[in-house]
């Protein structure tokens, strides 16, 4: 099961070592890991994609809070959250076949931000299941390069909990 965790930490040299060493000790795998400083610039934000159980989430929230420059640790497991990515992604676009990629980049809302003689580089944000669709979607025409931020993560308005029925 995939968690995401916001730790507001310090922005000064050696936290993200510290934070990412802590992990690799104790053998937890980050699927994400996004990392950019705030509106205050003493401040990073870092948003982690943590993949395991229940203890192991439990377990991470209980290291970070350990470290010293970790001031604030949000789980967002079981709230109501707007998670996205941000993918680069260049794909095959022989002239022949550069309509119908074009196409596949209008019906995924994407953006071409490069065009080459045999390549379209292509801006898409959304859901990780976007994402992986438009991947899929792109591949029968050739990939070139593949290059994603990770998650990043907020928790809605005035929704706190995610009832089991929706």
């Amino acid at each position: 099961m995939k968690h995401i965790i916001s730790a507001l930490v310090s922005n000064k040299p050696g936290v993200l070592a510290h934070v990412s060493g802590m992990f690799a000790a104790r053998a937890f795998n980050i699927d994400s890991l996004v990392v950019g400083r705030t509106d205050d610039p003493g401040f990073s934000r870092m948003t982690i994609v943590v993949i395991g159980g229940d203890k192991v989430l439990e377990q991470v929230r209980k290291q970070l809070a350990k470290i010293i420059d970790v001031v604030k640790i949000q789980d967002f497991s079981g709230k109501a959250v707007v998670a996205r990515d941000l993918m680069l992604i260049s794909v095959c676009a022989t002239p022949e076949k550069r309509p119908e990629v074009l196409a596949l980049v209008e019906m995924f809302r994407a953006k071409v931000v490069d065009i080459g003689q045999k390549f379209l580089m292509v801006e898409i944000s959304g859901t990780e299941e976007k994402l992986e669709a438009f991947v899929d979607s792109c591949r029968p025409y050739g990939l070139k390069n593949v290059t994603r931020t990770g998650t990043v993560a907020m928790a809605k308005f005035g929704k706190t909990e995610i009832k089991d029925n929706q």
